[in-house]
């Protein structure tokens, strides 16, 4: 009977048999009773096992879709995670935290992430094939949560649109009217379907910023944007809408006059006011225009932005457009989109940052280099810099003033930290802190001279600093396409760093500080090779300059300044006689 006293909890094969057979010789008659327990008893015992594994197997086998790697996708190992769950979080702190370490328990960690919101908002649509185009839904993986969400109006106005775009786009019933009144050359009616052309011309920098500014355009006045692929679109950008390509057709019959077209055209709607070839007040409109907002553009071109010849333009089915500019700024001061803009942007200084997520996705070529590079050299730091540099002083680089200058500005605003040339070796008081500085530039110059001096010198607070340049290609090559690739790739590498600096009058700096949602330091522009003092400040708002906007009153009709009619709509850091959007002005 001393086995009958031994703690209960305590079981062991042992025990168990001497317990059953003491009970055996006792009372003969309970053995099939016991028998018919034991059983029971493996019974559960395998209930519960077969339980926990069924449970590990669903979790392993069907993860969410945006919250668990591809075996073959390794970057969020790289990557900071979003944000850890953990008592503290959840208000009651009960049912769903425990759903958490439940979870966590499993797969052998002490957290989980909550996985990133791959649609941003509401942003972009949902249903698109995934491996066409991998930027699309991996982009939000790369970037850090951001304070700016899309207004509820714009997602609304943008599933709409796509709705337009399927019904009207290339080789619907729809666009193949149209095109039958653009071969006819007479327009008498309404058009089911209007559309907006957007032609390839410029570089990299300026091409991505009229997109945008097209299909804004295209936006307010319920037209269709179709795109020139040009040389290289289709190989830098995947398709933005769904179930309908955004590229013009290879056979539209006025494709081979894009080259062209200039402020001589017969039908540049500049040249057909000056030579009173219309009016818009007449009933029968022209069945296309061609809109001249090249930088060279003339008065009578700039009249685009009035409102009663907006009036006259939504009457003509097809306008052919040609821009070099950012000519969002100009869109908000007419008076006619004001109100619409108003609900799509409530916060003025956002509109490149959400149509330019929203429209430019990467190809996979593209998407290729940008998180391979991000991975290897940018992904483990703790905190990541951007460096944009463009000269424009004639002469091979690279120049000690731009270096000088450089210098100057990070070090002076604390985004660099100071150097320690008395002493070869210096030790951190606290936890290493490392930064990945990442420098585009088409020369390597100012990277190796930078790269040196945190090579040859300790940092004061003995940082660990990285400087990184992926390319040089020595000058601008706009006709290439990996030169144009790496372009992109630079140019989106930049958007998903910490803190930037961009040089100025650079669009290759505009896109990148607005896809990152980053106000950026602005090189200021250097004259007769000498850095300027102060080097550089912070800008106003994250949105690109309009670098040849229209200085005109439509109402007035008499010049005026442009940058002082309402608060949004500023004189630009960088360039005193642009415009640019702000949210709320600051003078800095």
């Amino acid at each position: 009977m001393k086995r009958l006293k031994k703690n209960t909890y305590d079981y062991d094969t042992e025990s168990l048999s001497d317990f059953a057979a003491h009970f055996v010789l006792r009372d003969p008659d309970r053995k099939l009773r016991l028998s018919v327990m034991r059983i029971m008893g493996i019974f559960v015992v395998c209930l519960m096992v077969f339980s926990v594994l069924f449970s590990v197997s669903v979790v392993l086998k069907d993860p969410p879709s945006d919250g668990v790697l591809d075996a073959s996708e390794t970057s969020v190992l790289h990557l900071k995670p979003d944000k850890v769950i953990s008592s503290e979080d959840h208000p009651s702190g009960s049912v769903d935290v425990q759903k958490d370490k439940l979870f966590s328990g499993l797969l052998g960690t002490g957290s989980i992430n909550v996985p990133k919101d791959k649609l941003l908002g509401g942003l972009l649509a949902a249903g698109f094939d995934e491996g066409s185009c991998l930027s699309r839904y991996q982009s939000a993986s790369y970037r850090k949560e951001t304070s700016y969400k899309p207004s509820s109006y714009l997602v609304s106005r943008l599933r709409n649109y796509e709705a337009l775009h399927k019904r009207c786009g290339p080789y619907t019933k729809s666009y193949n009217k149209t095109i039958e009144i653009l071969k006819s050359g007479h327009y008498t009616g309404a058009s089911d379907c209007n559309y907006v052309v957007w032609i390839s011309y410029s570089g990299l920098g300026n091409r991505i910023l009229t997109l945008a500014s097209a299909f804004l355009y295209a936006l307010l006045t319920n037209r269709v944007l179709l795109v020139d692929p040009g040389v290289d679109m289709p190989d830098l950008f995947c398709e933005p809408f769904p179930e309908a390509s955004w590229f013009l057709p290879s056979d539209f019959n006025l494709k081979s006059q894009f080259a062209s077209l200039d402020q001589k055209s017969p039908h540049c709607y500049g040249k057909m006011l000056k030579n009173n070839s219309f009016s818009i007040q007449d009933e029968h409109a022209p069945t296309f225009l061609y809109l001249h907002l090249v930088h060279d553009y003339d008065d009578q071109d700039k009249l685009f932005f009035c409102d009663q010849d907006q009036t006259f333009l939504q009457k003509i089915p097809w306008l052919i457009m040609k821009t070099d500019n950012y000519f969002v700024p100009s869109l908000f001061l007419i008076p006619s989109f004001e109100q619409e803009l108003s609900y799509l942007f409530p916060n003025k200084d956002t509109v490149f940052h959400f149509l330019g997520r929203y429209l430019l996705h990467p190809s996979n070529t593209v998407w290729g280099l940008i998180t391979r590079y991000y991975k290897a050299y940018l992904a483990n730091a703790d905190e990541r810099m951007g460096i944009q540099i463009r000269v424009f002083d004639t002469g091979t680089g690279p120049f000690q003033h731009v270096l000088d200058q450089i210098l100057a500005c990070t070090i002076k605003e604390n985004l660099l930290p100071e150097i320690n040339k008395q002493e070869s070796f210096s030790s951190p008081s606290g936890p290493l802190k490392s930064k990945a500085v990442l420098m585009t530039s088409l020369s390597s110059g100012y990277f190796e001279k930078v790269r040196d001096m945190y090579w040859e010198y300790p940092t004061v607070r003995g940082e660990v600093i990285g400087i990184f340049q992926p390319s040089h290609e020595e000058y601008q090559q706009t006709e290439k396409q990996m030169h144009n690739q790496k372009a992109l790739a630079e140019m989106y590498l930049l958007s998903l760093t910490d803190v930037l600096v961009t040089s100025s009058w650079s669009t290759f700096g505009y896109v990148a500080q607005s896809l990152g949602g980053l106000k950026p330091w602005i090189l200021y522009k250097p004259e007769n090779r000498t850095a300027p003092d102060p080097p550089c400040r912070r800008a106003m708002s994250m949105e690109p300059c309009f670098h040849a906007p229209p200085f005109y009153d439509c109402k007035a009709k008499r010049g005026t300044d442009t940058g002082a009619l309402v608060p949004h709509v500023r004189h630009c850091e960088d360039m005193s006689w642009g415009l640019k959007l702000v949210d709320h002005y600051d003078e800095l």
